[in-house]
């Protein structure tokens, strides 16, 4: 193992400028998430706008991912204008008004490849409103705290009931448990689940609540 890390470092010493290379690829193309959303979802097979709006809408796209309506078919120009998809022939019919149908070219396909090899993917974390309720909610008024929170247990417990069943959808679909959107479905479960955990234990620990008995603050002068 320890032979394996030596070489990729010393690769990657070596060839610096390849992953300059990659990490330059997405900020230099201005590829955004749904950008890059629609790229992969073009790569799986031809379609148009339209029956990407309702295949990213099939896989509750809102979910895992801010993509409007709109940013489809903005993204849709976008691509075809950097050259990454391009017109297709298809035999399917289209559903609705005749539609330009897209897919996805050469240099699309290691555009995005290059995407998905950024650290950035792994190393960014999420900036949840309840998160910001929670540092703000001591100057709340008397009762609003555990009125809150039990809003966001039943928030949890809805959404939990939905996960599963789209869960169980997936494993229809894809026939086994080994895929990609098994997994992420799983993780948001689990992570549910988590804090459903979490806010029971505050529950019970709301009673012990105080300020903090060392507050420190930044100094500097104005």
């Amino acid at each position: 193992m320890k032979r394996e890390l030596n070489a990729e470092r010393q690769r990657a010493q070596r060839y610096p400028e390849k992953r300059n290379e990659r990490a330059g690829t997405r900020r230099k193309l201005g590829l955004t998430t749904p950008d890059l959303v629609l790229l992969s979802l073009v790569a799986e097979r031809p379609m148009h706008g339209y029956q990407a709006n309702l295949e990213l809408e099939r896989r509750e796209i809102r979910d895992w991912a801010n993509l409007s309506r709109p940013q489809v078919y903005y993204s849709l120009e976008k691509l075809a204008r950097a050259g990454l998809i391009r017109p297709s022939e298809t035999d399917e019919p289209a559903t609705g008004p005749e539609r330009s149908t897209f897919a996805t070219t050469a240099k699309g396909r290691a555009a995005l490849a290059n995407a998905l090899e950024q650290e950035e993917w792994t190393t960014q974390r999420d900036h949840s409103p309840f998160l910001t309720w929670v540092a703000l909610s001591w100057q709340a008024r008397p009762g609003v705290f555990e009125k809150q929170l039990e809003r966001r247990r039943e928030f949890l417990e809805t959404e939990t009931a939905r996960e599963k069943e789209t869960l169980d959808s997936i494993l229809k679909e894809v026939g086994h448990p080994h895929h990609e959107a098994v997994w992420m479905v799983s993780l948001m479960i689990e992570q549910f689940e988590t804090e459903r955990k979490w806010l029971k234990r505050v529950g019970q620990e709301m009673k012990l609540r105080a300020p903090a008995k060392n507050p420190e603050y930044a100094g500097g002068e104005l």
